[in-house]
């Protein structure tokens, strides 16, 4: 594993510090919700549309010239094959996109539910 060898940690200890990272969870968000994804690397936007779907700008999106994307969020990943399928994003993780886009490292999240921008 990539993304275990690489922090020096067993897959035990990823996944017990999983629950202590700030994350979104997938059931946390809904159609209309929009999400600001920085990592070590770029600053991803996301609108949540219905049935899991989402249209993804930024990032990779942006330097291929495919943005907005429509795709689903896979889930989250410490850079390896583990990935956690109930996850949006959470701190320190990868976001892996249905497309196989893996982002660097998240390093903040901001979640704006559905009407909240004026």
């Amino acid at each position: 594993m990539k993304g275990a060898a690489h922090c020096g940690c067993a897959l035990s200890t990823l996944v017990a510090q999983a629950g202590t990272v700030k994350r979104i969870q997938k059931q946390d968000v809904q159609a209309g919700d929009r999400l600001v994804i920085l990592t070590a690397n770029s600053t991803y936007h996301v609108r949540m549309a219905e049935d899991g779907w989402c249209e993804v700008s930024g990032g990779w999106f942006d330097n291929k010239g495919v943005a907005p994307f429509r795709t689903r969020i896979a889930g989250c990943t410490w850079g390896s094959s583990v990935l956690m399928v109930d996850v949006v994003a959470a701190c320190g993780l990868c976001v892996e996109f249905g497309n196989r886009v893996v982002t660097s490292p998240v390093r903040m999240l901001i979640h704006l539910p559905g009407g909240s921008e004026n």
